[in-house]
């Protein structure tokens, strides 16, 4: 698929036409594709009995890296599994009735039905999707990147980020996600609850099959930090292989410690709570560990005032 493995630049520069011309070829080469009105389009490899169904946009793609593909297809070429992805040219929330349309295609012909496992993920606005469109497959899982609950302001008019999109339509079909996980199997939501607004709408998912999964420090870009961390194709085989939990969902979580921005923000909290002995003991370890002149340099800054106060970090244990 040239156009759209040419780039991040090139991904955003590209017409609908063009946009489309790229997701086609691909369709072609290795499944099928469809468009969907003139914001989204569906991309569907066919190549085993597990599903994993992708929502994602034009940008979220073109930030990742330089072949611009979407997160779930590599892993699903490699395990040899299925995967469906929806895509959006814009921020649309996937609100749509060319969508909706899909998805009741989708359901008449009982296409979820021929998969022994769908598993169904989103981070962001497309996390909002996966919950809201994952009630056309009961039984499915179900893993959520910092979802929104909705837009509808007489819900989430405490959420100032999204004012603009106010005017897309939350109370038709598919349109409050948490209502729509309730024919979930088990549902996964991650969020930092150090961010507010993140937190307020995870909450909004609470039910007896939700496991909210807080990642304090990780920031605003949930979604994106897990595919930094590399941990979102290990969540998705975990659940691909019926192996996720939040007992594993932690093991796997433990590549937080070597995720720069997340050391980051857990220096900076520790700034903010006036604790340098514990922000000397983190700096110590990033700097050995990963060797980051930025953690060095403020271990020595951090050494200093210590001393002065009469303290001093232990030795380090041989």
């Amino acid at each position: 698929m040239q156009d759209i493995g040419a780039g991040p630049s090139d991904l955003r520069s590209l017409s609908d036409v063009e946009w489309f011309a790229g997701i086609s070829d691909l369709g072609k080469a290795e499944g099928e594709c469809h468009r969907l009105g003139h914001s989204h389009a569906a991309l569907f490899l066919d190549r085993g009995p597990t599903l994993i169904v992708t929502f994602e946009s034009s940008d979220e793609i073109a930030n990742r890296h330089p072949d611009s593909l979407p997160v779930g297809f590599d892993l699903a070429k490699e395990r040899k599994w299925s995967h469906l992805c929806l895509l959006a040219r814009s921020d649309t929330w996937f609100r749509d009735k060319t969508v909706y349309a899909y998805f009741d295609q989708l359901v008449d012909a009982a296409f979820f039905e021929e998969f022994d496992q769908v598993v169904f993920y989103g981070a962001g606005m497309a996390g909002y999707a996966a919950a809201a469109y994952s009630a056309t497959a009961p039984g499915a899982t179900v893993i959520l990147a910092a979802p929104q609950a909705t837009l509808d302001p007489r819900i989430t008019g405490w959420d100032p980020r999204f004012t603009e999109f106010r005017r897309l339509c939350f109370t038709d079909r598919y349109g409050y996600a948490p209502e729509m996980t309730e024919g979930a199997g088990d549902v996964y939501v991650i969020f930092d609850p150090e961010q507010n607004l993140d937190a307020m709408h995870a909450a909004l998912f609470a039910r007896a099959h939700v496991t909210l999964l807080p990642c304090r420090n990780l920031g605003r870009d949930i979604g994106r930090a897990l595919e930094e961390m590399r941990i979102i194709r290990a969540i998705l085989s975990a659940i691909g292989a019926g192996e996720f939990d939040a007992t594993r969902f932690r093991t796997i979580y433990r590549a937080r410690r070597n995720y720069i921005p997340y050391l980051q923000n857990l220096l900076a909290r520790l700034d903010r709570d006036g604790r340098p002995y514990l922000a000397a003991l983190l700096c110590r370890s990033v700097a050995e560990r990963l060797n980051v002149p930025a953690f060095a340099m403020r271990l020595a800054r951090l050494r200093q005032d210590l001393e002065a106060q009469g303290r001093k970090l232990p030795s380090r244990r041989r």
